[in-house]
C-alpha cells in the first residue's frame, strides 16, 4: 500500500552577488531529486524570474501567487539554497503565500576544490540567515539531518521521505473528523478524553449512538445489495469457514451501516463501542469489520478510544500502511526489553503472519460463544515497528503523547486473539514514563520506522507535548 503522491512547492534562493549560475543548476538538481522521489512540483519557471529563483520582492510576490493558486495541491514547501540566498525574499514568499504547510530548508554544500568567487556557494552560512528570518516572521520550518546536503545525495533522499511523512501527518490532521460509534464502556475510564481540546486542534468528533446502528441493521433486509456486497468482502478478506452464516450476515449489516454513515458524515476514522453491548444486542463482535477498515487505511479503534485512533491515524499517514491498536499487555519472561502486545482482536490483516476468524474468548465467558464470533486471530509477523500514544491533558488544556520504535519478534507465543512479542530498547524506562505520567494502556502500532516524522509533525507543527523514546548511548 502506497501513500498518495505528494506535491511540493519549491523556493529557490538566490543572491545576486554570489554566482547566480548556481541558482540555475541548483533548481535543476532539486527538480530532478523531487521527481526521482515521485513528487510533483510547483515552482517558478526561468521565464517567470531569473532562473526560476526568488531574489527580489517582485519574484517573491510572483512565487506566492503561484503557490496560492495551487494551495489545494501543495503538501509542503522545499526551500533550496544553492548559494547564500536572499533570506528576506524567501521569508516574504512564505508569508505572502500563507500556505500553513510544513517547510524544509536545504542548503547545498561547497566543494573545497571550488572556493573561488566563480563557484563559492556560502549556503552553509545562508541557511542560518534564512532560518533566522523565518523565525522572525513566525514561520515554522524543519531542517535537514546534515546542515548541508546535496539534492542528489542519499542523505537528502532519506530526509525528503521523512519530510513527506511529516507533511502527511500535519495535513491529515487538519479538519479531521472522527466517528465515535457508541458510548465509552463504563469500565474504561482510561479512554476518557476532551472533545473541546481536540476541537481546538481542528479535530472534530461525530457521534453515532449504538441504538441508531442497531435500528438501521434491523431495517436492512438480508438480500439488500449493501449487506450482500459486504458479506462477499468479508469472506474474501479472512478465512471464516468455522463461523456460522448468520453471524457473518450480522457482521455484513454492521459493516454496511458504518460504511454508509462514515461516507454521509465525511468521517475519516472511527472508534467503536464493543464491550459488551454489540455482543448482547446484535450477537457478534465488530472486530472483523474494524479490521477491514483499518486495513483499508480507515483506522478504527475499539472501546471508543478516540485518542488511540488518533495515534493509529498519525502512524498510518506517516507510513502509508495500516495501523493497529494494542494493549501493553504482558511481560515476556524475564527479558526487561520485551513485552506481549495483544488485542482480542481487530488488528488489520496487514499485521498477521496468518489469520482466521474465530470467537472472542474473553467476552464469551460473559455473553456466550455464539454471540462473539468475528475476531481476527493470529500472531503478528516479525517486523520493525513504530508506536505512538496521544492523550488530552484536561488539566493543562493541551495535547500530549509519546512515540518510539522497536520490533516485533518471532518469539513463540501461545495465546488467543491477535498478539506478538515486541522488543524495545530500554523498555523499562518507557514503561516507567507511561506509568509516571498516567498514560493509557492502549498504544497504536505500525509496521514501519516513522517515529521521527510523527514526532516532528506533532511537536513542531501541531505544538503538542511529546516524549520521543530513543535509544541512549550505552543502552541495550
Amino acid at each position: 500500500m502506497l501513500a498518495k503522491k505528494m506535491t511540493m512547492g519549491l523556493v529557490v534562493g538566490n543572491r545576486g552577488f554570489f554566482p547566480d549560475h548556481l541558482a540555475k543548476t541548483g533548481r535543476e538538481e532539486m527538480l530532478r531529486a523531487l521527481q526521482a522521489a515521485g513528487m510533483d512540483v510547483v515552482a517558478l519557471s526561468p521565464e517567470e524570474s531569473k532562473y526560476g529563483s526568488v531574489e527580489t520582492r517582485e519574484a517573491s510576490k510572483r512565487c506566492a501567487e503561484l503557490f496560492k493558486r495551487n494551495r489545494e495541491r501543495i503538501d509542503g514547501v522545499i526551500v533550496t539554497l544553492p548559494n547564500f540566498g536572499e533570506e528576506r525574499a524567501i521569508a516574504d514568499t512564505l508569508r505572502l503565500a500563507d500556505l500553513r504547510v510544513p517547510v524544509l530548508i536545504q542548503a547545498t554544500p561547497d566543494d573545497p576544490k571550488k572556493m573561488t568567487i566563480a563557484f563559492r556557494r556560502d549556503s552553509f552560512c545562508g541557511k542560518m540567515s534564512a532560518c533566522n528570518n523565518l523565525k522572525q516572521y513566525g514561520i515554522t520550518y524543519s531542517i535537514t539531518t546534515l546542515h548541508t546536503e546535496s539534492p542528489d545525495s542519499p542523505e537528502f533522499a532519506t530526509d525528503l521521505q521523512w519530510f513527506a511523512a511529516v507533511c502527511r501527518v500535519v495535513n491529515g490532521f487538519r479538519n479531521l473528523r472522527i466517528g465515535s460509534i457508541g458510548a465509552r464502556p463504563a469500565a474504561f475510564n482510561t479512554v476518557r478524553y476532551s472533545e473541546k481540546i481536540l476541537e481546538s486542534q481542528g479535530i472534530s468528533i461525530e457521534t453515532l449512538d449504538l441504538s441508531e446502528v442497531l435500528g438501521r441493521i434491523e431495517r436492512m433486509k438480508d438480500n439488500d445489495d449493501l449487506p450482500q456486497a459486504k458479506l462477499a468482502a468479508i469472506r474474501q478478506y479472512v478465512d471464516s469457514s468455522g463461523v456460522p452464516q448468520g453471524a457473518l450476515l450480522k457482521m455484513a449489516k454492521l459493516g454496511a451501516v458504518i460504511d454508509q454513515w462514515m461516507a454521509a458524515t465525511e468521517v475519516a476514522i472511527s472508534a467503536v463501542q464493543c464491550w459488551t453491548s454489540i455482543e448482547e444486542n446484535l450477537g457478534v463482535v465488530p472486530c472483523t469489520v474494524m479490521s477491514m477498515m483499518s486495513n483499508e487505511l480507515l483506522s478504527s479503534a475499539c472501546e471508543v478510544d478516540i485518542c488511540g485512533v488518533l495515534g493509529m491515524h498519525a502512524l498510518q499517514l506517516a507510513s502509508g500502511t495500516p495501523s493497529a491498536l494494542l494493549d501493553w499487555n504482558n511481560n515476556y519472561g524475564s527479558n526487561p526489553n520485551k513485552a506481549v502486545c495483544f488485542h482480542c482482536s481487530n488488528l488489520p490483516k496487514h499485521f498477521f503472519r496468518s489469520v482466521k476468524m474465530d470467537f472472542q474468548e474473553i467476552i464469551a465467558g460473559t455473553v456466550g460463544k455464539d454471540n462473539t464470533f468475528g475476531t481476527c486471530v493470529g500472531l503478528i509477523k516479525p517486523e520493525k515497528m513504530s508506536f505512538a500514544r496521544f492523550s488530552t491533558d484536561d488539566t493543562s488544556g493541551k495535547m500530549r503523547g509519546y512515540v518510539g520504535e522497536g520490533a516485533f519478534t518471532d518469539d513463540p507465543l501461545n495465546t488467543f486473539g491477535g498478539a506478538g512479542v515486541v522488543e524495545i530498547p530500554n523498555m523499562q524506562r518507557l514503561l516507567r514514563f507511561i506509568c509516571e505520567h498516567g498514560f493509557e494502556h492502549h498504544v497504536a502500532a505500525n509496521l514501519s520506522t516513522v517515529a521521527a516524522a510523527v514526532h516532528e509533525a506533532t511537536t513542531r507543527y501541531l505544538g503538542w507535548d511529546m516524549y520521543w523514546h530513543k535509544r541512549q548511548q550505552g543502552e541495550c
